[in-house]
Parts: C-alpha cells; structure tokens; sequence
C-alpha cells in the first residue's frame, strides 16, 4: 500500500511538472519548459533508480535552485546581448503577425458605411452580451453573422477573429417581421432562441444602449474581428469620421511577399513585409520595422527583440549619457558599500569590547537593548527614520533638536552630501547589532592567557587590543565584513526607501540620484526610465556589478588571508 501510494504521488508530481512544462511551452518560454523536463527526468531517476537514491532528498533544492539562480542567470545574460526593452518586448515572429493581423494596421477601401443592427439574447431582462447577432444591409442584401471566432492568437491573446457573412434567405434564422429595412426589424429568432434588438447607430431608442454596445460587446468581441463577405471583402467596425461606430470595408495593410535581393553581390530570394498601398517592402534596420510615407519620411511600425552582441556593454563605456552617471554611481557605490562597513565596525565593536567584560553588571540587559535595531523589520526601521526623523519638515532632528542647538535644518533629502549622510546613518543603526554579535562572538575566544602574558610583559590596553585583540579578532570576522561589504553593495533596499536614490543628479539623461547605486540605477533603467525600459542594458549592467562585487570580494578575501597568517 505505502509503495502505491508513493507511486501515486510521483504521477502526480509528474503530471503537474509536464503541465508546467506545456504551459510554458505554449507561452514561448521554450528554455524554461526545457528545464522542468530535465528536472522531471532527473526526479524520477533518483526514486526509481538505486544509484540515485542518496539525490532524492536534495530534488526540492535543485528545482528551487533552477527556477531561482539557474535561470535567471541564463535570462540576464541573454538579455545583456539584446535590445529588449520599451518598443522590443516580442519575438520577430510576433511582430510579423501583428503587422498581418493587428486591426492597427488595416485601411479602409471607402467612407461608405454599411447598415447594422445588434440582436442579443435575453436572460429574462437581462442582455446576454456575450450571445449576439449582427444583421448587415450590404449593397441592398441582408446578411446576418455571429459572434466571430478567434482564428489566430499568441498565448491567451486574440490576435484576430473572423465571423462569416451569410445571406439571410441561406440562414437558419427568421427575421420578425420580415422587412428589407433594419429599422423595421425587432427580433431574430432560431427554432426556440430569440434575440432581440439591442443597439443601432441609426435608431435613437437603440442609441441608448451605445455605452453597454460599446464596453460589453465592441470591446471585447469586434474590436479585432473581420467580417467576411461571400465576395471575399472584409468588414471591421471602425470610428468613423463623424465619431461613430460603424462597420467599413477594410484591407490589410502589409503581407508577406518573396523579393529579389543582393547580400555580398549574389541574389537571394527573401520573405519581406510588402506594403500593400505602394508594394514597398518595410525597412528592417537595429530589431525594428520602418514604413515610407508620402513624404518620404521613414515611420517607426513595430520593434522585436534582436540580437546586438555587445552595444549594451560599450553603451556603458562610450555613450557620456550612460558612462558620466555610471562611473559616477560606482564611485559612491563603492564608497557607501566601504563606509557602511567601516562604520558599522566602528561602532558595533566598542560595544561588544564593553559587553565582553565579565565585571560588567546588567550585561543580559545591554545586550537585549543594543539588538533591537536588528530585532526590527528593516523595511519598518527604515520608514520611521525617513519619515519620523529625517524628514525636512516635521522629524524629530530639524523640528527639535537642532533649533534646541539653535543649529539650521539639514536638507536630508534634496541636499546631495546631507543625503548621503543620512542613508549611510540609517544603514549603520540597522548594521551595528550585527557587528557586534560577531565581534562578541569572535572576542570569547581568544585566550585569557594572551592577555595575562601581555600584563606580565607591561603592555596597557591599548597596546593588548592593537596588539593581540585587533588581529585575532580579524582573522575570524573578516570573511564576515567581506559578506558585509558585498551585501551593502547591492543593498537596494535601503536606498529605495529613504531616498529612492535621490536628489536627482541634474542634466543627467538617464534616471540617476546622488544616492543610487549601481543596483537601484539597473532597477530605474529597467522599470522606472522616464523615456521608457531598457532590460538589456539593465541586464549588462547586472553582470558587470557581479563581476565586480566578485573581484572586490576577491581581493577582500586575499586582504584576509593577512590576517590568517597572523592567527598562524
């Protein structure tokens, strides 16, 4: 029994990874759809096959760490080599079936509006919106069509619909009464269904219901459908010049068409984008479709993702738009990441010099006190710092404590240094406890004889700390203040919430503060531009901050090793 229902279990486990994998798969996320399948595979190798047992319990950690670091990491990095961004979120297929299908890109072959009326269902009193017919007067002949059925999609999203126009004598359905003239014309019904008249641009009663007509039904079902005449022309409900909804014949705007080109002074036969108006095919120029007006003027159509090798990384370097913020905010980035350090070591292990005396009486008490700025949730410590004590107007510091010191009030968040001043102060409250836990935790175990030898030999206090405290306590916390400096480097966080990586650096064309750094100004460049995202540069970004937080704590750590040989 325990063996079937273990079996039973990994079915399910299979069957919900295979579901993962086709959703993602029908979603376009072929990479990720790839790897559950991979993991699939290698969760059922390690509980059916005997070699693979001792795996089995680290399967809930490979898939955490595939969907969390595996592929992200393979994500950034491709994204570091594209242009995807604002104008280039999809795929050049995509962008292709939006130019064929998109209701955007169609003309209209005439101002002739065509008649028509709405017949809906009836739940009672109550319009069924998504149950309707529409009956045309097309060139004196009446055709009915129903609701239009997605012929092509991208995911969940309709691309186009289609319904058919059918003659009404070559239809199932009656008109009552039976009239040439769809002012006259109250009901449609089939066997035992009746629909009733709903909505007509032309009939001042049925105007009424245009807001209903309008949100429930144009929006919805007609907004990005084709009606199809017998005679293959094409209807679509469109605003006409006078501002009302009607139905035109329209054209598509591009097609796919196979040109004569010359690549390298050798003819090729290649599929373009034609314009069906000038029979034009689009220019294709950096992961974007250009159209020629009568102007002769190239009009920006629609942009993909494309490939643009290394342009994210040299943007960095040689764009002064990009380079001037950047290098600036990596200089301060730095210097936040080593200040918050310093400062929080500073602080935090004369504290724990104090707590480590055993003469020292109420210890329990201090130590609970001096830990509280670590007890609180950073995101709550951080608000009532920015909001309770360095706000310029109303905190507890401009508004008491410097006119009690008759001193000026400090611009804490429109002043640059003042700014600065008070993210590195906020980050040391929050950062201290943990210094001073290390360093309390570091300075129990140095031996007592050290210092009693010390004594012996006359050496005060201060030469016992330079001399036997300071570097033994080093060698065990520095691989811990290197930690420390890497998570301050990218300490999004507390930026974010006290200034937001402000006060604006001036005349800089990119989203940059004097206070941000590099991974709050990657957030701002992907999600926050003003001029719209850029992803990958975002992305190269990202990979430049690993390469560098990786070589600063690489040094760091040699640094350390100087410490070692002390301990040694």
């Amino acid at each position: 029994m325990k063996k079937l229902l273990s079996f039973f279990f990994v079915g399910l486990l299979n069957v919900f990874f295979f579901w993962i994998a086709f959703f993602l798969f029908n979603n376009a996320y072929h990479v990720l759809g790839a790897l559950f399948l991979v993991l699939v595979f290698l969760i059922d190798f390690f509980i059916f096959n005997p070699k693979g047992y001792p795996y089995r319990y680290v399967a809930p950690a490979l898939v955490l760490l595939t969907v969390f670091v595996i592929y992200p990491i393979y994500f950034t990095v491709k994204t570091a080599f594209t242009n995807y961004g604002t104008g280039h979120y999809m795929s050049k297929e995509e962008a292709i079936e939006r130019l064929l299908y998109d209701p955007v890109y169609t003309y209209t072959i005439e101002d002739k509006t065509v008649q028509y009326k709405v017949f809906v269902a009836y739940d009672g009193l109550t319009p069924i919106h998504d149950d309707f017919l529409i009956l045309f007067k097309i060139e004196g002949t009446l055709f009915i069509a129903e609701k239009p059925i997605p012929v092509k999609k991208k995911g969940k999203d309709v691309l186009l619909s289609e319904a058919q126009l059918v003659p009404i004598e070559s239809s199932s359905y009656q008109l009552v009464p039976w009239s040439e003239e769809l002012t006259e014309i109250r009901m449609i019904t089939s066997g035992e269904k009746t629909y009733r008249a709903f909505y007509s641009p032309r009939e001042e009663f049925l105007k009424l219901n245009a807001p209903l007509f309008k949100s429930r039904i144009a929006q919805f079902y007609l907004q990005r459908s084709d009606f199809v005449h017998p005679s293959g022309n094409k209807y679509a409900l469109r605003i006409d010049r006078t501002g009302e909804w009607n139905f035109l014949r329209i054209e598509r705007l591009y097609r796919l068409d196979l040109v004569q080109t010359l690549e390298n002074d050798k003819p090729r036969t290649k599929l373009v984008v034609v314009n069906n108006r000038t029979n034009k095919p689009l220019i294709e120029r950096e992961g974007s479709f250009y159209d020629v007006n009568e102007k002769n003027e190239e009009v920006y159509l629609i942009g993909y993702i494309d490939f643009v090798g290394w342009k994210n990384f040299l943007r960095i370097l040689r764009d002064p738009r990009i380079s001037g913020p950047f290098f600036k905010i990596f200089a301060w980035t730095f210097f936040w990441a080593l200040f918050s350090v310093v400062f929080s070591l500073a602080v935090g292990l004369p504290f724990a010099l104090v707590l480590n005396d055993p003469k020292l009486k109420g210890r329990n008490i201090y130590r609970t006190l001096l830990i509280i700025p670590w007890a609180i949730p950073v995101f709550i410590s951080a608000l009532v710092w920015r909001n309770g004590l360095l706000n310029e107007s109303y905190g507890v510091i401009n508004k008491f404590l410097l006119p009690a010191l008759k001193l000026p009030a400090i611009r804490w968040m429109n002043d640059p240094f003042w700014a600065r001043v008070g993210v590195l102060l906020v980050n040391v409250w929050l950062t201290y406890p943990y210094m001073m836990t290390i360093s309390l935790g570091a300075l129990q175990g140095i031996p007592y004889e050290l210092y009693e030898a010390a004594m012996i030999d006359g050496a005060g206090k201060f030469r016992r700390f330079t001399g036997i405290t300071f570097p033994l306590l080093m060698t065990v916390i520095a691989p811990l203040l290197v930690s420390s400096f890497a998570f301050s480097f990218n300490n999004f966080t507390i930026i974010y919430l006290i200034t937001a990586g402000g006060p604006p650096i001036p005349g800089s064309t990119t989203p940059t503060g004097y206070t941000d750094i590099l991974i709050s100004y990657v957030y701002k460049l992907a999600f926050q531009a003003g001029t719209g995202q850029d992803f990958g540069l975002a992305a190269a970004i990202s990979i430049l901050i690993f390469f560098l937080v990786g070589g600063i704590s690489y040094i760091n750590f040699r640094f350390s090793g100087v410490f070692e040989e002390v301990g040694r």
